[in-house]
């Protein structure tokens, strides 16, 4: 893993989330990065209230929290199915853990990932190492590099356990999210040299979703994203859609434009921006 990643994909109107929050990605400590996305840091003082969208990624999510002067708390997030809505107002602070597709299972080896798909849960009730002063000691430093300490010194405690199927979990969501030539799950599986059912299994498991599910969330976040930027040089800017949904594997627009909007809400020529001038 090369640094955390740069795009803002499933962020939804990322420039108008930026322009009111302090977003920043951190780097975890060397031995977490085979399990890790990245750290994810937001500090706000607003003064008016502000509501953030985000398409969930295929990922678990461990979220320590402070609003206004409320004590700080901690919670596993599972993957979320649908468009995620945070209201944001005053002052706060987040301190999040998105874990790599497949990643979370050997921090929490006791139960599938799928337990916690849709489920928001107090970190002390999935991680052995959480209790009531995890989270102020994660969220109560000032200064950045001792809250991304505590965050290591945290995960590190866990000693995930190595398990060859998280890793190969992983291997296989990357491939999705890198190939977009794979768009059934019927050719992620004869890629791997296994049974679609046995793909399914490893991916409830160690995932949390299905393998579909996971084809299908990578397709609208590109479509996203297309849809952010307004990058196409073809139609000066807006996105051909047409063009996109064969790009991304759809049998034709229309199915595009109906994923995208029970997705984001909105369709994707509503959503898109002109391209900057």
């Amino acid at each position: 893993m090369a640094g955390p990643r740069r795009d803002n994909r499933g962020i939804v109107e990322a420039r108008e989330l930026f322009a009111r929050v302090d977003f920043r990605r951190r780097e975890p400590a060397p031995e977490l990065r085979p399990y890790l996305e990245h750290y994810w840091l937001i500090d706000w003082e607003l003064s008016e209230p502000y509501a953030s969208h985000v398409v969930p990624h295929p990922s678990v999510n461990v979220v320590f929290q402070r609003y206004g002067d409320e004590p700080a708390w901690g919670e596993v997030a599972g993957v979320g199915l649908g468009l995620f809505t945070q209201k944001l107002q005053g002052r706060g602070r987040v301190c999040g853990v998105q874990f790599r597709p497949g990643g979370f299972r050997p921090f929490a080896p006791r139960w599938p990932v799928s337990d916690w798909t849709g489920q928001r849960v107090p970190v002390t009730d999935v991680l052995a190492g959480a209790d009531d002063r995890t989270a102020g000691a994660i969220i109560g430093p000032e200064a950045e590099d001792a809250r991304v300490a505590a965050l290591d010194a945290f995960l590190l405690g866990l000693e995930p356990a190595a398990d060859p199927q998280a890793l190969r979990a992983m291997m296989l969501v990357d491939l999705v999210r890198r190939d977009r030539t794979i768009r059934r799950v019927a050719e992620l599986a004869a890629a791997e040299g296994v049974s679609s059912r046995s793909l399914q299994r490893l991916f409830a498991a160690y995932v949390g979703v299905g393998p579909k599910w996971v084809i299908l969330r990578y397709r609208i976040h590109e479509a996203l994203e297309r849809a952010e930027s307004g990058e196409d040089p073809v139609s000066d800017g807006a996105p051909d859609w047409a063009e996109l949904a064969a790009e991304l594997g759809y049998s034709d627009q229309a199915h595009l434009v109906r994923d995208f909007t029970a997705t984001v809400g909105v369709p994707p020529t509503a959503y898109a921006r002109p391209a900057p001038g």
